[in-house]
C-alpha cells in the first residue's frame, strides 16, 4: 500500500510517447508501468536506447542465401520461398541440408 501513496500519476504525453516507442520496438507497454510516473519514465528510457525493430532484420543475409543457394545445386532441391523472407527459416533450412 505504501507505494501506491507515493505513486506519481502519468502525464498524457508520456503514455503518447510510451505507446509509440512500444509500436517501434514492437514490445508490449506493462499495464503495471503506466501506473506510476517515475516507473512509466525509467520504461521510457530503456526502450528509447533500443534499436528499431526493422523489417530488414528478419530478412536473410546474402551470405545465409548464397550458401542455400550453393546446398540446393548440390542436393538438387530449391530452397523454399518463404526462407528467402525469415532468416530463422533459412537458418533452419541451411542446418537441415548441410
Amino acid at each position: 500500500m505504501e507505494s501506491t501513496k507515493n505513486a506519481m500519476p502519468v502525464t498524457p504525453k508520456q503514455i503518447a510517447y510510451a505507446r509509440s516507442l512500444a509500436l517501434r520496438n514492437r514490445t508490449l507497454l506493462p499495464w503495471e508501468v503506466q501506473q506510476d510516473r517515475r516507473s512509466l519514465s525509467a520504461w521510457i528510457e530503456a526502450q528509447a536506447q533500443l534499436k528499431p525493430v526493422s523489417d530488414m532484420d528478419r530478412l536473410p543475409t546474402s551470405r545465409q542465401v548464397a550458401f542455400a543457394e550453393k546446398l540446393a545445386r548440390i542436393k538438387q532441391r530449391a530452397v523454399p520461398d518463404e526462407c528467402f523472407r525469415d532468416k530463422g527459416l533459412m537458418s533452419k533450412w541451411i542446418d537441415g541440408n548441410k
